[in-house]
């Protein structure tokens, strides 16, 4: 009775105006029911998959982030700002069409060669002849030509060297029968010609291959001078940002630091249209630095933003506006989730909490005490549901019969605690069999209300069972550092993108990843069940045949959502306005929001 009481507060207020002193629960549910499909018919639907519209070149494109870049450099840019600024700077060498489910050209071509006699395969690529690494107004003339050199070097030298630690290293690796593992070679044939040659075969050597790289003019010899502190010192954000190159949509022009930084459309960018203009045809960018997020809400109202992602509470008063020079777009239920993980690395951890987040059946209390629905009703405004599956919907291994056991269940996590010794005691506050209270911090990204919103309601649960949880939020560059080098925190609530493929993520499942966040860099699987994950994911990347593929990735379904090393949270409906002075805009959450192809109305 608690979530409808909260959920609805407003819809209660309306009732005792009326005379009424309070609503029945199912009279709740209904107004509450009632009033999202009212927010949903105010926002369109205009998915994509379609020819985009030939556009003209033009216009400046003003957005937002929320902090000032940490970086210029690619290596280091591991916080969404930094990222988002340098992610127009590069290129994949393939892409991937999610409406047709089929790999295609991108800055190269691709051909398999894969001999299952001989257990073996190569995927050679073929570079593009007109792909240039140039500054803001160099000329093509005046660029570096990228060749095959640039994608071998990064390999080896960047991906492939362990001290940079970076999330392609892991993926190099190849787990052979004998469990011995070997790693994917790459060879170069011409100047636009290389070859990654595969152990084994894989069931796909394309997004096994498929990487960005950057400018190996610069990179060789900065870290033949100065190693690994070389490379990482690159592109700081002291540079002189007209000096980063770019092969991608554009470059960057301006950084004003605490204020905004700027991009121009980089005219020698490969891609056309189906009329021969190059893209994108958005000419600037311009990124404001606000770092409050109803600041953004505020200039979006105004005019002074052209996109804005809204927040649940801000869908109500967006779609009411009598006069409104913006569409809202409903992008569909995200296919990702944001999660809560618990720190199971023995480095700086207090050893008494240690001790309780390795237990299978702590992690399974916490999962039943984390209310889902109670998240998606308050925090989401009915606008989300709960999240009960490991893989995305589109996974192709997806099933939708392997779900998550350790829902919402209070006294089935008193009973799970019970059966580690941990008990509720008079004062009503839960102590382990030594007599410790069980107490821990989380922390979050100080930038994300909607995050400490979602902590605070798993913390009102905890409470009611005598579980204290501290909520910290903390600056998301020293979330990012606790991660992934300190490793000191307890309890961290986070996102890393979607379970889109079955092999995805190798630096994050198999335990010797840099990113297997509750325990990262294990030289040989910490727990039982890490090994089998680690056995089932190679097996899984290696296995052609679709029943025995099914099987080993069910398995391995079970294994991660019932060990819960995270627990996801919900999938929320994606939104996204943008004004209406702006075409080809189609938005969705299988293929985002492909900016490159909207273009100012005529």
């Amino acid at each position: 009775m608690r979530l409808v009481a909260v959920a609805v507060i407003g819809a209660v207020a309306l009732a005792a105006c009326g005379g009424r002193d309070e609503l029945t629960e199912a009279e709740a549910l209904t107004l509450r029911a009632e009033r999202r499909d009212e927010i949903l018919q105010g926002t369109v639907e205009r998915f994509g998959g379609n020819d985009f519209a030939p556009g003209v070149v033009g216009g400046t494109w003003t957005a937002s982030i929320n902090n000032d870049p940490r970086t210029f450099n690619t290596l280091t840019a591991r916080d969404g700002d930094s990222a988002t600024v340098i992610n127009g700077l590069f290129d994949y060498l393939a892409d991937y069409d999610p409406y047709r489910r089929q790999w295609k050209p991108n800055l190269a071509s691709f051909e398999i060669d894969a001999d299952e006699a001989r257990d073996d395969m190569r995927v050679v690529f073929t570079l593009r002849d007109d792909i240039y690494w140039t500054t803001p107004g160099q000329s093509r003339q005046d660029g570096v030509k990228v060749t095959s050199d640039d994608v071998i070097y990064w390999y080896n030298e960047i991906n492939g060297d362990p001290e940079l630690q970076q999330p392609g290293y892991a993926q190099q690796f190849i787990e052979l029968p004998d469990g011995t593992r070997e790693r994917i070679q790459i060879e170069r044939i011409d100047e636009r010609r290389f070859a990654f040659v595969y152990p084994r075969v894989v069931a796909e050597p394309i997004l096994s291959s498929n990487m960005v790289f950057g400018p190996r003019h610069i990179y060789q010899p900065a870290k033949e001078e100065g190693g690994v502190e070389g490379v990482l010192n690159l592109f700081s954000v002291d540079t002189d940002v007209r000096t980063i190159p770019s092969l991608g949509q554009y470059h960057i022009v301006e950084y004003n630091p605490g204020v905004r930084v700027v991009l121009n459309r980089n005219p020698h960018y490969w891609k056309t249209d189906s009329e021969g203009t190059s893209l994108p045809y958005i000419e600037r960018l311009i990124y404001r630095v606000v770092p409050d997020r109803n600041t953004e809400y505020l200039m979006f109202r105004d005019g002074t933003k052209d996109s804005y992602s809204p927040r649940p509470e801000d869908l109500e008063e967006l779609i009411s506006a009598r006069e409104r020079d913006y569409t809202v777009y409903n992008g569909g239920e995200s296919l990702g989730s944001s999660f809560i993980t618990f720190n199971q690395n023995p480095q700086n951890m207090n050893p008494v909490v240690y001790s309780w987040f390795i237990q299978t059946e702590f992690r399974q209390a916490m999962s039943s005490l984390l209310n889902r629905e109670r998240i998606a009703a308050q925090v989401y405004r009915g606008l989300a549901k709960p999240a009960e599956h490991f893989f995305a919907t589109v996974n192709p291994m997806f099933d939708p019969d392997i779900r998550l056991e350790y829902t919402f269940n209070p006294e089935r996590a008193v009973e799970l605690l019970e059966s580690i010794g941990i008990t509720q005691a008079a004062d009503g506050l839960m102590y382990d069999a030594d007599g410790n209270h069980i107490e821990f911090t989380m922390n979050v990204g100080v930038e994300n209300e909607i995050w400490v919103d979602i902590l605070n309601i798993f913390a009102d649960e905890l409470g009611e069972v005598g579980i204290t949880a501290r909520i910290r939020p903390i600056d998301f560059q020293n979330l990012v550092e606790r991660l992934t080098s300190t490793y000191d925190w307890e309890v961290i609530g986070v996102a890393l993108g979607t379970n889109y493929w079955p092999s995805s993520g190798s630096n994050v499942w198999q335990s010797s990843g840099n990113f297997h966040l509750w325990h990262p860099l294990q030289e040989s699987p910490a727990t039982e069940w890490e090994a089998r994950i680690d056995y089932l994911y190679n097996e899984g990347r290696f296995t052609i045949d679709p029943e025995r593929r099914k099987e080993i990735y069910d398995e391995y379904q079970r294994i991660l959502l019932s060990e819960l090393p995270v627990m996801y949270i919900v999938h929320p409906l994606a939104f996204l306005a943008v004004r209406d002075r702006w075409d080809n805009v189609y938005y969705d959450t299988l293929g985002g929001f492909q900016s490159e192809y909207v273009f100012l109305k005529q």
